[in-house]
């Protein structure tokens, strides 16, 4: 099976959707939420604002913008019908589905109009598309201008011995964890494959550069293992 097609990365998110949130907080030992606790803090985001949250998986951030922008239309965009029927049922739970849209749709072709708005985030999906560079050009195509682009992603820890410890986890301990926990050893070994082509943190900032983006602040955190980059689309609106 060809483990960079579409389709093989579309079924493997079906298949862990039911779990996909347990085994996040396992594999992360939750700290994933504290590094979206701190993208929040960082963004700003004022009431009355909208986004769009594409790879919205299970819609976690969705809501997140949604409580935060208390008034503002949130969007959250993913391939996976499963994820969204997960997503459906916390935002049903919190009242939310007057503010918050949810919608099956293709991060490489996002179907809404130029500078529409005023954050566009991606947690943890974009090392699973196609192009990088062509889903970050989206993303800055549907921002307004000086609005944000906000990527929160795994990356590359640099220092020894880090480094060697963080890939032998990854490599050999965390599809472990899926087997025992998610009954999912081969979807679980994708995260690691997926990481091994992926940019590091300063070959991100590039690509950010390359889609049109200015002023790309990056955040590393715990030794680099995972990353926040913002980046502002300018104020004369250019694609």
């Amino acid at each position: 099976m060809d483990t960079n097609s579409k389709s093989h990365v579309h079924a493997l998110f079906e298949t862990i959707a039911p779990k996909y949130d347990f085994m996040n907080d396992v594999i992360s030992f939750r700290r994933h939420k504290a590094w979206r606790k701190y993208t929040m803090n960082k963004m700003n985001v004022q009431k009355g604002q909208n986004a769009l949250d594409i790879c919205c998986g299970t819609g976690d951030w969705t809501i997140d913008l949604a409580n935060t922008s208390q008034t503002g239309k949130i969007v959250g965009l993913d391939f996976s019908q499963n994820m969204l029927n997960v997503a459906e049922v916390k935002v049903a739970k919190l009242s939310l589905g007057r503010q918050i849209e949810l919608v099956q749709g293709n991060a490489m072709n996002l179907p809404y109009e130029d500078n529409t708005f005023d954050y566009v985030t991606i947690g943890f999906g974009l090392r699973n598309v196609p192009d990088y560079l062509q889903v970050l050009r989206e993303m800055h195509r549907v921002v307004k201008p000086g609005g944000k682009v906000v990527c929160l992603e795994l990356s590359k820890p640099t220092w020894q011995p880090f480094k060697s410890i963080y890939n032998f986890y990854f490599e050999r301990i965390m599809p472990i964890f899926g087997k025992m926990l998610a009954n999912g050893f081969k979807e679980y070994q994708w995260l690691p494959i997926s990481l091994r082509s992926f940019p590091d943190s300063k070959q991100l900032t590039e690509l950010f550069n390359q889609a049109g983006l200015q002023g790309t602040k990056v955040d590393l955190f715990f030794g680099g293992i995972a990353a926040l980059h913002m980046g502002t689309k300018g104020n004369d609106g250019q694609l």
